[in-house]
C-alpha cells in the first residue's frame, strides 16, 4: 500500500468547503442531544497516524471526528481529497444502501473517533426525527457536492462516442459521482494514464481503488461502484417486493416502508423511470417553478432509503411464480426473491421509429428524452423533436434554451390534443420553437453523429430537409408486462395489467400501479398517487393471508 501525505493535525488545510449551498449543508453541527444519540450508538476509537481506516471500494462505518482529522484519499494517485475536521463527521448516501466508499478514509495524527456502525445508523435515522433529518440531508448534500466536483474516484475514460456518453448518462441518472477524461485531451488522459493501464481504444472505467475495467457494460460500472446496492443474497425475504422505481414504484416504496413493511425495489435502469428523464415537471402539485424529473426522483429515493427500503439496481424480472408464502421473484442474474405481496411499477418503454438511419444513430445525436448532457451536445444547432404528448413539449422547451432552432413534428392537425394547454401555448408562442403539423420524419444522416434530418412537411407535402445536432423521439410506449404471463395475469390487447379495485390484479397479493397500468392517465401526479394507496390495498391483503 503506497503512502498517504497526511496533513499534520495543527495545518489548517484549505478544503472546499465554502460558496454553495449544498457545501454548508453538507457539515452541519450536532446538538447536544444529537450528540448523545450518537454515543450511546457508538464506540470511541483512537487510530495510529496514517492508519487506513477504510479503502475506497470497501464499506465504512460512521466517523465522528473528536481530535485530529480523516484524510479522504483518492487512491488513484493518492491525493487527499478533503479532510475531515473536529466536529465534522464522515458519511454519505451510499453508506445507508450498502454501497461501498468512494474513496479511502486515513487516520491523521493525534486523532480521536466516535465510531457508529452502519446498522445503528440506519436504527437512528429511522427512529429519530431531527437526528434523522440532520444526517440525512447531509448526505444527500455531499452526493450533490462530490457530483459537482467530479470527485468520487470514479473515471470514464475514452472517446466522445455513443459507449463513453451511455456510460456517462447511467452515472448521472444515479447520482454517481464521476469524471470525464477524453482521448483528444492529452494532459488529462496521461494524467490518469500515469496512474494505471488505460486501453488503446475503446472506453474504460477507472475505480477509486485504481482498477480498471475496459469496454465495460453500464451493469460493469455498477458493480464496480457498488451501484447493486443491498447485494441481495440467493433465497431474501420480504415483505412487499416493487418492480420498478418509476414515480409509482418509489411511491409504493416510501409509503410501504414508513408503515412498517420491509420493502424491496427492482430498477433496471435508474430511479424516476421516464419521468426521471424530464428536464422539468411544471404541473407536479407544489412546484410552481417546476422541477427536474431526476431531482424528483432522486428526493423520493432518499425518502424510501430513509425508512428502509432496499434498492437492487441494475437489475430487472424474469420471471414471477407462486408459492405457499406469496411469490417468488426470478431475477436476471438468477437470483430468486421471496416476497409476500408485489407492486407491479415497471412501466413502458419507449417506442421507436422504423424510418431509415435512425437506429444507426441511436445515442450519436438521435435519444429517447432530452437529457443536460445530450442539450450540450446540440448548443447552436437546429434540432428536431418527434411526438406531441407532455413530455415532448417539456423536451422542446428544454432544448430550446441551448438549441439555435427547435423543430416539434405531430401528427394531429393541432397541438392541444394530446398536450396539456398551457405547454402547448408555450410552444406556439417561442421565438425558437416550430411546430409542424400533419408532419413525419422521413430520414436521418450522419457518420459517427448525427448530422442531418429529413420529414415530409403536413402543409406543403414537400420534403424538407435541415442540419440537425439532435433527434428526440418522444412518441409514446409500450408497457413493459412480457415477464408476467407466466404467471396468469390479465392484460389487455395492447399487453397493459388489467386492474379491479384498489389495484388488484387478477391474480391475489400482485397488485399494478403506474403506466403499466390499463386505464392509468400517464402522468407523475397520478403515479405518485396510484403508489401511494396500492400500500393500504398491500397491507389488507398481507392481514388476510397471516
Amino acid at each position: 500500500m503506497s503512502s498517504v501525505p497526511v496533513p499534520d493535525a495543527q495545518t489548517r488545510y484549505s478544503s472546499r468547503r465554502a460558496g454553495a449551498p449544498d457545501e454548508a449543508q453538507a457539515w452541519p453541527a450536532f446538538g447536544a442531544e444529537d450528540r448523545a444519540l450518537l454515543e450511546a450508538a457508538g464506540e470511541v476509537v483512537r487510530p495510529s497516524p496514517g492508519e487506513v481506516l477504510w479503502e475506497g471500494g470497501e464499506p465504512y462505518d460512521l466517523y465522528v471526528v473528536e481530535t485530529g482529522g480523516l484524510c479522504l484519499v483518492d487512491r488513484r494517485d493518492d491525493r487527499v481529497v478533503v479532510v475531515v475536521e473536529p466536529g465534522d463527521f464522515v458519511g454519505e448516501l451510499g453508506m445507508l444502501m450498502g454501497q461501498p466508499a468512494f474513496l479511502a478514509g486515513v487516520a491523521m495524527p493525534g486523532t480521536t473517533l466516535l465510531r457508529v456502525p452502519v446498522e445503528e445508523l440506519r436504527r437512528l435515522i429511522a427512529t429519530t426525527v431531527d437526528l434523522g433529518d440532520l444526517l440525512i440531508s447531509a448526505f444527500d448534500a455531499r452526493r450533490r457536492m462530490l457530483s459537482r466536483w467530479g470527485e468520487g474516484g470514479l473515471v470514464l475514460a475514452g472517446d466522445d462516442d455513443h459507449h463513453l456518453r451511455r456510460l456517462r448518462e447511467f452515472a448521472a441518472r444515479n447520482h454517481v459521482p464521476f469524471r470525464v477524461v477524453l482521448r483528444s485531451d492529452p494532459s488529462a488522459w496521461d494524467e490518469v494514464a500515469a496512474a494505471c493501464a488505460l486501453p488503446e481504444q475503446g472506453a474504460a472505467v477507472v475505480t477509486g481503488e485504481g482498477r480498471v475495467l475496459t469496454d465495460p457494460s453500464p451493469r460493469d460500472l455498477a458493480t464496480a461502484v457498488g451501484l447493486d446496492l443491498c447485494g441481495l443474497p440467493e433465497g431474501a425475504r420480504c415483505d412487499l417486493l416493487v418492480v420498478g422505481a418509476g414515480p409509482a414504484g418509489l411511491a409504493a416504496a416510501v409509503y410501504g416502508a414508513s408503515e412498517g413493511l420491509d420493502v424491496v425495489v427492482v430498477e433496471d435502469v435508474a430511479p424516476g423511470g421516464q419521468a426521471g428523464t424530464s428536464s422539468r415537471i411544471e404541473n407536479y402539485l407544489g412546484f410552481p417553478r417546476g422541477i427536474a424529473g431526476g431531482e424528483l426522483a432522486r428526493s423520493a429515493m432518499l425518502q424510501a432509503v430513509k425508512f428502509g427500503a432496499r434498492l437492487v439496481s441494475p437489475r430487472s424480472v424474469t420471471g414471477l411464480t407462486r408459492d405457499a408464502d406469496g411469490f417468488r421473484v426470478r431475477l436476471d442474474d438468477d437470483t430468486d426473491v421471496a416476497a409476500r405481496a408485489v407492486v407491479i411499477a415497471s412501466g413502458v418503454r419507449y417506442r421507436r421509429l422504423t424510418v431509415p438511419g435512425v437506429a444507426d444513430l441511436e445515442g450519436r445525436g438521435v435519444s429517447y428524452a432530452a437529457t443536460e448532457i445530450d442539450a450540450r451536445a446540440c448548443l447552436g444547432r437546429d434540432v428536431v423533436v418527434v411526438g406531441g404528448a407532455n413530455s415532448a413539449g417539456q423536451a422542446a422547451l428544454f432544448l430550446a434554451r441551448q438549441a439555435g432552432h427547435v423543430h416539434v413534428l405531430i401528427r394531429r392537425d393541432d397541438l392541444t390534443e394530446t398536450m396539456s394547454d398551457y405547454l402547448a401555448q408555450r410552444l406556439l408562442h417561442h421565438e425558437r420553437i416550430t411546430v409542424h403539423p400533419r408532419s413525419e420524419l422521413t430520414g436521418a444522416r450522419g457518420g459517427d453523429r448525427l448530422t442531418h434530418l429529413t420529414w415530409r412537411d403536413g402543409a406543403t407535402g414537400r420534403e424538407v430537409e435541415v442540419a440537425a445536432g439532435g433527434l428526440f423521439l418522444m412518441i409514446g410506449a409500450q408497457p413493459r408486462s412480457a415477464w408476467l404471463h407466466d404467471v396468469g395475469v390479465e392484460l389487455d390487447e395492447k399487453g397493459f395489467v388489467v386492474t379491479r379495485g384498489a389495484f388488484e390484479t387478477s391474480v391475489p397479493g400482485l397488485f399494478a400501479v403506474g403506466d403499466v397500468r390499463a386505464g392509468s392517465v400517464k402522468r407523475v401526479a397520478s403515479a405518485v398517487g396510484e403508489g401511494s394507496v396500492v400500500v393500504s390495498a398491500v397491507h389488507a391483503y398481507l392481514a388476510a393471508t397471516g
